[in-house]
């Protein structure tokens, strides 16, 4: 498979800055940009170190401005502020009691378990809603990016390996 075939506008990029790029895209964050790497030419490990940047690099932005734009959007628009306030309420009602026995490793691990619906998008989104301070958050989810890296470039190595006998 092509990749390139599929997204034209990648063509002329390196494949370092397409994996860092595929990387900052939320859901498929370095779980999928590191296989998309190997498939560009990379090994696993060349592939990882764009994908952590790529990854990384929304993460401050998304830890201060998610604040600001739910404020905006519920002070704008009434279903904002019912959908944000349920939301909220029901995260913080199913999962405060567990999140406050581990905190921090809590949130490491969530970015760092390499599963649909867990990564550095969905942890600046927790931090937001269980009011992690902001430069603790970045840290905390940066952290657990690198240890889903690691995780995933060795299950990338395992794959290629097992695909190249």
């Amino acid at each position: 498979m092509d990749l390139l075939e599929y997204v034209p506008v990648l063509r002329d990029l390196p494949p370092a800055a397409t994996v860092a790029l595929v990387a900052a895209i939320p859901i498929v964050e370095l779980r999928g940009a590191i296989p998309v790497g190997v498939v560009l030419g990379l090994s696993p490990v060349e592939a990882a170190i764009p994908a952590v940047v790529g990854n990384v690099l929304p993460i401050p932005f998304l830890v201060w401005f998610l604040d600001p734009v739910q404020s905006w959007l519920s002070k704008r628009f009434g279903f904002f502020d019912r959908f944000f306030k349920s939301l909220f309420r029901r995260t913080r009602s199913k999962h405060t009691a567990r999140f406050e026995q581990f905190r921090d490793l809590a949130l490491v691990l969530f970015v760092a378990v390499p599963l649909p619906g867990t990564g550095g998008w969905t942890g600046a989104a927790a931090a937001f809603v269980f009011g992690i301070k902001k430069w603790r958050a970045v840290a905390l989810i940066t952290l657990g990016i690198i240890m889903a890296a690691v995780v995933v470039t060795a299950f990338t190595a395992v794959g290629e390996a097992v695909v190249r006998r």
